[in-house]
């Protein structure tokens, strides 16, 4: 048994003995424990001196709860999720919380040339690639590598070829609860193999509570002037375009919902916002305070640090209602909003965006910061 082997063995087996805590969110460890492509899945707890929870599953190195306090001292959940790894197995949504890879976002007709060689990958979102294909980081199991009372590191290894894909590529990412409420989230990744590289977490948060009906009364911020127009298909059509003077204005506090519907192609589109904003930076590895989204209703503030590019906002327009989440929820269209931290999508194509590619010897790292507070 090699040394690695031997290590996540005595982690898996610390964890089995780990005392279970009473969680406010109410969901069971054991709901989350089940053998899934030969590895074992399970829920772990993080914790910090206020009191506040981050649930996690390794399955898709999902977030699944994470509890903050609003105005009044009542703890909420502020995103989407699932009560069992049953129920994350057979979602409709299989990205709620997820770490999305190799590639999040979308390649343009699931093609791209590297080094002067094509590779073909899964179509799985109209005619393109979507978060890695038909099975991407968010439907793996990922290894425990270490996990203390506020803090766990969890490690992929994904195979040359997988999903077609160049490379044996190593990611580890770990997830911080802060005693300033903050979720810190740090990505490593190295490949022996040049590759295309873009990772985000797809958490769907609404302030107001998971469950609640709207975002659409979110006050957002974005520190962005500029935004990337797409086709009626979500890809890239070339360079940037300024906010300014259309509904994609976020440098000024607005609702989500205020215009929302207008009648401005890249809205109707998407269905609503689905759109990759440039943060403004001097260097796109610049980590920066990329903005802020708040609830009237709960006067929660969620404040927004990432080293990433762009941030995709999507305001769930295609969520159902259908599925059951976590204490019997529905979460029907634009009852969450996700912010996802990332390379701009299909980069690969257009070599004017900041490079996706990573190459042997290089190390990939980036960080994401969400941060809570109340007003």
């Amino acid at each position: 048994m090699s040394n690695l082997h031997q290590h996540l063995l005595f982690i898996h087996l610390r964890n089995m003995f780990i005392p279970k805590r009473e969680s406010k969110s109410g969901l069971l460890q054991e709901a989350f424990i089940k053998n899934v492509d030969r590895k074992q899945t399970g829920l772990y707890v993080l914790t910090n001196s206020n009191g506040c929870e981050l649930a996690i599953t390794n399955y898709g190195a999902k977030i699944v709860a994470l509890i903050v306090p609003d105005r009044g001292g009542n703890f909420v959940d502020v995103v989407t999720g699932h009560d069992s790894i049953d129920d994350y197995l057979t979602s409709e949504e299989p990205y709620f919380g997820a770490v999305c890879g190799r590639t999040a976002n979308r390649i343009a007709k699931g093609k791209f040339t590297l080094d002067g060689k094509e590779y073909t990958l899964a179509i799985n979102n109209g005619p393109n690639n979507l978060h890695g294909g038909i099975k991407g980081f968010n439907a793996v199991v990922w290894d425990v590598l270490d996990i203390e009372n506020s803090r766990i590191r969890l490690h992929y290894l994904s195979p040359d070829g997988e999903e077609g894909f160049p490379g044996n590529l190593s990611v580890t990412v770990t997830y911080t609860l802060t005693d300033e409420n903050a979720v810190e989230i740090d990505y490593r990744a190295e490949t022996d193999q040049a590759t295309i590289l873009n990772l985000t977490n797809h958490s769907y948060f609404n302030l107001s509570g998971a469950g609640d009906p709207t975002i659409g009364d979110h006050l957002l911020r974005l520190m962005a002037d500029t935004y990337l127009p797409t086709d009626e298909t979500a890809i890239p059509y070339g360079k940037p375009e300024p906010v300014r003077g259309t509904p994609m204005d976020f440098t000024e506090v607005h609702t989500i919902g205020e215009r929302i519907n207008d009648d401005f192609q890249q809205l109707v589109f998407g269905n609503g916002y689905d759109h990759n904003f440039i943060l403004n930076k001097q260097h796109p590895d610049d980590y920066v305070y990329a903005g802020m989204l708040q609830s009237p209703k709960t006067g929660i503030v969620m404040e927004m640090y990432t080293s990433q590019p762009g941030v995709q906002m999507y305001t769930g327009n295609w969520m159902t209602g259908n599925l059951v989440g976590k204490k019997g929820q529905r979460y029907p269209a634009r009852s969450a909003v996700c912010f996802e931290t990332q390379h701009y999508p299909d980069s690969i194509h257009h070599p004017e965006y900041p490079s996706i590619i990573l190459r042997p010897g290089d190390i990939f790292e980036s960080k994401t910061t969400y941060k809570f507070l109340v007003k």
